[in-house]
């Protein structure tokens, strides 16, 4: 385990162990955040703890090279088809992320999306590097996601996702999938496993091979 100080530098995630938490410490500035995610890292800590560092492996991915990189179903086809939602990107990014923050999760008796997450992650919005996929219906916000973009490696790091309305969080992510894929995108990046996630399409990546997308 590895204490960051105020050096940008993060571990070889290589050699953190399998269950990805590998650093404590640090801050969440621009620099730190963008070596991080570059660095197959991704910081997630309850309010009132130190900064976490996580690189776990596997890693939870959707590849987007595959002939199937969602499962869309007929059900959300006929919902983004007949239920009046709008499709929007970058519009409400920090409304996004508070809307992730308040979903009551199974698996998570809190939340991460504290505000200094939310002032970094605006920050980094602000500079092109999060970007929000935006579900409205009767100009109200209800779903969305949001993530972190690295064009250069053809990586996004999905973050969070949240719905007020039926399969709008889905029908955000098809539209994320759609357009990635247009970009000859390889993955997105979903950290670790969760039965939403796998019914979504999935899987999990050995974490030396997700690295190498990152090289």
């Amino acid at each position: 385990m590895y204490l960051l100080d105020e050096s940008l530098f993060f571990p070889d995630p290589n050699v953190t162990p399998d269950h990805g938490l590998a650093a404590i410490g640090g801050d969440l500035s621009v620099e730190r955040l963008l070596l991080a995610y570059n660095s197959g890292y991704f910081p997630w800590y309850n309010d009132g703890e130190p900064i976490c560092w996580w690189s776990p492996d596997p890693r939870m991915v959707f590849d987007l090279k595959s002939d199937r990189p969602m499962r869309i179903t007929k059900s959300m086809r006929q919902s983004k088809r007949n239920r009046g939602y709008e499709i929007r990107e970058n519009t409400c990014f920090t409304d996004v992320m508070k809307h992730c923050g308040m979903v009551k999760r199974n698996d998570q008796d809190g939340t991460w999306i504290n505000k200094d997450m939310l002032d970094a992650y605006s920050k980094l919005h602000e500079l092109d590097h999060a970007k929000s996929v935006e579900i409205f219906k009767d100009n109200e916000l209800v779903g969305g996601l949001y993530g972190i973009d690295i064009p250069d490696k053809k990586i996004f790091c999905g973050e969070s996702m949240f719905s007020l309305a039926t399969d709008a969080s889905k029908i955000a992510f098809m539209h994320l999938v759609e357009k990635l894929q247009q970009l000859d995108y390889h993955l997105i990046d979903a950290q670790v496993y969760n039965d939403h996630l796998a019914s979504l399409g999935g899987a999990e990546m050995d974490r030396e091979v997700f690295l190498d997308y990152l090289k």
